[in-house]
């Protein structure tokens, strides 16, 4: 079977391409070295639909990090010693856009792709039934510092003014909002509430999604290894078994792996993979209802139906999908020094590491050069971003139809 678009991964950001690709009239073929949807950066990520909070990775607050970083003693953040210029370039590109004119910059475009992504998921939930734990229940960002939450508290007044309704709270405030907070409110200088903020489950996303589009006609591919690209006027993808699979286009969803892929057809892209943790548990005598980012230990709490996920902590430059085992602990023990009674530590729980391709602005990079359109580059904000940005693709590829 032949296809107008080959999709080449299947984690949020290509699926959500493939339907946009669909519903502008071509026919797609999504393909994929996993055995199924979503089996990447998107199989166990932390569940939050970040629409009013999308922080560049790259800040002022980091740079301040930065002794401990280099001295590998900042618990949240990890930087690999490698000594390849593609990776020092990044690198240098990285830090560099911490600074806070950059940061700004970053950030707001991000927000903007984050409020187009939120209608659309509406849109797409209007059109198709889909089941991944979705709920609206808002986001509450916890301060400890209390310069941290002035400064914090004059952008949510910024973003207010642009329409986003964010608003800061007293930690009695946050309490009345999420009552699990009650044990930790001593401690809090504040919190930021975003009560349009959504969480779900990426992983159920794609399987729920792919079944639907199957039934509209998607093509899928799965187990398929690529080796390299043909970057002609009809692309095409070389597969390890030795099986070519063209088309008329191709878009490049491939996360880390991307940047090895295209750098055979001169197309260099920023990325970098950058390895986040998550546990999976069961949910403790306080479990908030409410997605909670705390925002100094750089960690994320989110009820996904029975389950509390809990994420954070960023490895730059590690390349291994393997769960590190002391990063795991890291991540367990401030989750207890956070919120001891959110989840029931006591058992293992699941356990995942996934690496999530990161941009030194944090910003995805979406085009299209000839029959080729990229969409990478979507860092830990990937579920936030990916219907957005593949509409975005979505409109590069249709300029020829």
């Amino acid at each position: 079977m032949t296809a107008d678009v080959l999709v080449l991964g299947a984690g949020v950001v290509g699926v959500a391409t493939a339907e946009a690709l669909m519903r502008r009239g071509l026919s797609v073929m999504l393909v994929d070295r996993a055995t199924g949807p979503g089996a990447g950066a998107s199989f166990a990520n932390g569940g939050q639909l970040s629409y009013s909070y999308t922080d560049a990775l790259s800040s002022p607050s980091l740079l301040k990090r930065l002794p401990g970083i280099l001295a590998a003693t900042d618990p949240a953040f990890r930087v690999a010693k490698r000594f390849d210029p593609n990776y020092l370039r990044w690198c240098l590109a990285f830090f560099a856009q911490g600074r806070a004119g950059r940061f700004a910059a970053n950030s707001l475009a991000g927000l903007t792709l984050a409020l187009r992504s939120r209608a659309l998921m509406e849109e797409l939930l209007g059109r198709l039934p889909l089941e991944f734990a979705h709920q609206v229940p808002g986001k509450l960002l916890l301060h400890e510092e209390a310069a941290a939450f002035r400064a914090a508290s004059t952008i949510a007044a910024a973003k207010r003014e642009r329409g986003i309704e964010v608003r800061a709270l007293s930690p009695d405030e946050a309490v009345g909002v999420e009552p699990a907070l009650a044990s930790v409110a001593g401690r809090l200088a504040g919190a930021i509430f975003a009560p349009g903020d959504a969480v779900g489950d990426p992983h159920l996303f794609c399987l729920a999604l792919v079944e639907k589009l199957q039934q509209q006609g998607l093509q899928t591919r799965f187990g398929a290894t690529v080796k390299r690209i043909e970057g002609s006027a009809e692309p095409a993808l070389h597969l390890t078994s030795g099986e070519r699979i063209a088309a008329r286009y191709l878009v490049v969803a491939a996360g880390p792996q991307a940047a090895t892929l295209l750098r055979p057809l001169g197309w260099r892209v920023p990325i970098m993979p950058v390895r986040g943790h998550s546990l999976t548990l069961p949910p403790g005598e306080r479990a908030p209802r409410v997605s909670i980012t705390d925002v100094a230990r750089k960690l994320v709490f989110c009820r996904l139906g029975e389950k509390i996920r809990i994420a954070g902590l960023a490895d730059v430059g590690f390349g291994s999908r393997a769960v590190d085992p002391v990063r795991l602990a890291a991540l367990r023990e401030a989750a207890r020094q956070s919120l001891p009674e959110a989840a029931d530590y006591a058992v293992g729980g699941y356990a995942w590491a996934g690496l999530r391709p990161v941009t030194p602005g944090s910003l995805p990079i979406v085009a299209r050069r000839g029959a080729i359109t990229v969409n990478v580059g979507h860092g830990g904000l990937g579920w936030t971003y990916a219907l957005a940005t593949a509409e975005r693709a979505g409109k590069l590829v249709g300029q020829d139809n």
